[in-house]
């Protein structure tokens, strides 16, 4: 298994999809529990989403799961929001709180799958954020995530249809964050929220430096407003996103052909 798929662009933006892969390697799958054998906490699909909305990006996908590795938590194990309910670099639990394992990982096979899985999906992202900066002076990193709107362990409520990410506004230019949020606040029929329960993840964290002329932003859509349901079989459902990948191709749009000033 290759845990990183990369397509090259030559154009400054990157999307990155961590949380889009189902593989789990045999001897993993048999160690989880029927709970986490279900693998409810995939961002279904978000690939298709986002698939062919506009040309000459960079992708770059992990093909693992989440439950072998979370390509976007912090290598530490350290949470990312601390004092709420969250999930750690190798989960022991769903979203829903419950446990997923029959025969949970030590801290050795942790590490292990952290150098095979979370290592070269950021190196990978390092690497094409350097060739872009090389290229352009500048590169933007599109962070793409979804999630079921209605998780009572991890928030209360019903989430926003768009929770976009900026770190608190420090991982991107304030200009990207305004034209994002206001891309999609104007988009009739769906809600938004910026640096909500969703603040941005390690990746956004780790690589949204606009001193340094990187600029990132989180996108986290609630699966409502693309799949059939939010529950198995986890259904895309065409007709729905059709207005939705509308409103995302605005916004890819923008964040292409964007420019420092």
């Amino acid at each position: 298994m290759m845990p990183v798929d990369v397509t090259v662009g030559s154009s400054p933006l990157i999307l990155a999809i961590p949380h889009a892969g189902t593989e789990i390697a045999a001897p993993i799958l048999q160690r989880l529990n029927e709970i986490g054998r279900r693998v409810a906490d995939t961002d279904w699909h978000v690939d298709r989403l986002y698939s062919d909305l506009i040309d000459d990006v960079t992708t770059v996908r992990a093909n693992f799961h989440r439950y072998v590795c979370d390509a976007n938590r912090d290598p530490s194990g350290a949470s990312l929001y601390p004092g709420q309910n969250s999930t750690g670099l190798v989960p022991l639990t769903s979203f829903d709180g419950e446990d997923i394992w029959d025969d949970p990982p030590s801290k050795v096979e942790i590490a292990t799958w952290r150098s095979a899985c979370h290592a070269p999906y950021h190196a990978a992202l390092a690497a094409q954020i350097a060739r872009l900066r090389a290229k352009h002076g500048f590169a933007v990193l599109y962070d793409c995530h979804s999630i079921r709107s209605k998780i009572p362990y991890l928030f209360e409520g019903t989430l926003p249809d768009f929770s976009i990410g900026t770190y608190m506004g420090a991982s991107c230019d304030p200009e990207i964050a305004a034209q994002v949020t206001q891309l999609c606040k104007q988009a009739a029929d769906y809600s938004t929220v910026v640096d909500g329960r969703f603040k941005g993840g390690w990746t956004t964290r780790k690589f949204g430096r606009p001193e340094n002329n990187v600029h990132a932003i989180q996108m986290e859509l609630a699966q409502s407003t693309y799949l059939t349901d939010e529950a198995a079989p986890w259904q895309y459902d065409a007709a729905k996103a059709a207005p939705l990948r509308e409103i995302l191709k605005d916004v890819l749009t923008y964040l292409k052909h964007w420019r420092p000033t």
